[in-house]
């Protein structure tokens, strides 16, 4: 992944919301708003790498905020918060989840670990630091609803790492009860017409497809 640092927040990082009417608190809880009869906005955190922050393309085309525009099209009351970051391993990601985590967050997708994969990283440090992110976000927010998303390396970096690889977020996704995405990039993944010219990161058409990946295991979540 490119060491190009891109964070695209789709939504403000603050605490509190703003309305027509003035400033709203914002719960994590899912209740109504007092006095309005409106369901709370509520928030969610996709937390990743450069294929969440849609490295080289404008941040409208990322499939967060392709999400975003299909919750808006059922009117349905969630926003997204688009926390990509180009380069992010999984180490790093431990770090900088503290900060974002001062936002309210209902539901956390967590897309991190394709950066360790490239590296050839250990597995089991990889997966250890997924899992301190995950901690993390429950102590903060125990009634989060969490999603995983899958990631594979390509054969040449060995079947024995691969393996182990693939199959680490499937174990943490069991672990941590989370939704699960067997793999993010299914369908786009090796298909040059739907990658950029470094043949990693998606083009416009390959982020709408990795929507649609993320959209059929979050739509039940909302």
């Amino acid at each position: 992944m490119s060491a190009i640092i891109l964070l695209s927040m789709i939504t403000a990082c603050g605490n509190n919301q703003h309305t027509a009417g003035g400033q709203e608190n914002v719960k994590t809880d899912g209740t109504v708003q007092a006095g309005t009869g409106r369901p709370e906005t509520q928030h969610i955190l996709f937390f990743g790498t450069s294929l969440t922050a849609g490295y080289g393309l404008d941040p409208e085309e990322a499939y967060p905020a392709i999400i975003q525009k299909k919750i808006d099209s059922l009117n349905l009351p969630y926003k997204v918060i688009n926390a990509g970051l180009s380069g992010e391993t999984s180490a790093a990601g431990k770090s900088r989840i503290d900060w974002l985590l001062k936002q309210p967050v209902d539901i956390f997708v967590l897309e991190l670990g394709a950066n360790d994969g490239l590296r050839g990283l250990s597995v089991a440090e990889t997966s250890a630091n997924l899992q301190a992110v995950i901690d993390k976000v429950k102590a903060r927010y125990p009634k989060v609803k969490m999603v995983m998303a899958g990631m594979q390396m390509p054969p040449n970096m060995g079947a024995s790492y691969t393996a182990d690889f693939k199959a680490l977020f499937s174990k943490l996704a069991q672990k941590n009860n989370m939704a699960y995405i067997p793999f993010l990039l299914e369908g786009v993944g090796g298909q040059a017409r739907l990658n950029q010219e470094d043949g990693i990161h998606p083009t416009a058409e390959g982020q709408k497809i990795l929507a649609e990946n993320v959209w059929a295991r979050l739509k039940p979540l909302l």
